[in-house]
Order: structure tokens, then sequence, then C-alpha cells
């Protein structure tokens, strides 16, 4: 790859130069604590992104999803838990965090533009008796991600509008070939692609376990 024509950004001066400052207002709004409308926002979230990094600096963004309710646990107004839930066991996330505990959380409302973002420190918990409150459909956690907030603020809209990916209108799951079929082209897989698309439409039956 050559970088021929290109001008870098280096300094933070630089990209000040380039994006300018942000309102006062906008500055302000991040908190340390979680507020009344962030609880009412974390009960109706249903998917979160969570970003971590290993002791190298190499990063990870792993999606959490539940049911409205069921995705977040707030212990306090400075500590929520996210459940882990039956995935590919590759736990990347988990990994990172045993040797880098800052986080980064994007929790999204669909239909809803805007997101609340939280930053903090996790730790990885297999035993607390808050695990009970995170059964989803008869399931209890084997582990869940604790994160102990320090920053948290509203995200604006401006990307999610941009993208419109709330809007059916836009839609077209259809212009990529399936899931199953990627991986067949990425991956050294022996199955047939009809095999691999049969377990790929099994998926919704193990949600859960």
């Amino acid at each position: 790859m050559t970088r021929e024509g290109w001008s870098v950004v280096t300094t933070e001066d630089e990209l000040v130069d380039v994006v300018g400052v942000p309102h006062p207002k906008v500055a302000a709004k991040v908190r340390t604590r979680l507020a009344e409308p962030d609880l009412l926002w974390l009960a109706a979230s249903t998917l979160c992104l969570v970003a971590t990094s290993d002791a190298g600096g190499r990063c990870d963004v792993s999606p959490k999803g539940d049911p409205a309710g069921g995705l977040v646990h707030v212990l306090d107004d400075r500590t929520l838990v996210l459940a882990d839930r039956p995935g590919n066991r590759r736990v990347d996330g988990f990994r990172n965090v045993l040797a880098n505990p800052h986080v980064g959380a994007l929790f999204l409302v669909p239909g809803r533009s805007d997101a609340l973002r939280v930053n903090g420190r996790a730790l990885v918990v297999r035993e607390a008796p808050f695990l009970d409150d995170l059964v989803v459909r008869g399931h209890r956690p084997s582990l869940a991600l604790v994160v102990e907030v320090e920053e948290v603020f509203l995200h604006c809209a401006k990307a999610l509008l941009r993208s419109g990916a709330w809007d059916p209108a836009g839609w077209r799951p259809d212009a990529l070939p399936s899931s199953a079929a990627l991986l067949k082209a990425t991956l050294d897989l022996d199955e047939p692609l009809e095999v691999l698309e049969d377990l790929e439409a099994q998926v919704p039956q193990h949600l859960y376990g």
C-alpha cells in the first residue's frame, strides 16, 4: 500500500485544526455516575457493542444482545452488569479484560438514533448473587462482565441517521451472500454449503442454550 498524496494527522493540534472544538455543553455532558434517564435507557436497550483491547493495544468489539430489561443489570449508579450468553466460545473481549480492564460500551435502542456511551473498568465474574437477576428464558449465565462506570453520556444521533439503520426501506439483507456462504468462501471448510446453511437456520433455536 502506498501513502502517496496522503496528508496524515499526527498531533492533537492538527486534529483540532480540522474539526474544531466541541460546544461547551457537549464537552460538559460527560458524567461519572448513572442518572435516572440513563437507567431508563439501559432498561430499554436490547443491543450493546463492547470495545476492549489487550495489553498490546489490539482492539476488539463484541456485540451483546438480549430482550429489553434483560440486557443490563444495574447494581448502583457506578456499576452495571452484562451477562455472557452462548456464542462461539472465543471470548475475545473477556480475554482482553483479563489483560486490560478498560472497556467502552455503546447501548442502542432499536428505532432510536442516539445512543448511550459508557466507559469504565471491567471485571469478569463467574459467580455472584446478581447472576440470578440475569436469567433470560430460564438460562442463568455462567459469566458476566461487571463494569465500573467512569464516563457516561448520550451520543449524538448523526451516524445512525446517516446510515438509515432503523429504516426498513433501506434494508438489503440479500445484498450479500448468506453467512454460511461467506464462511465457506473465506475458511477452509469441508462441509457442503447446504450443510452450513442448515446449521445457520438452526441458530434461533439455540440462542440461550
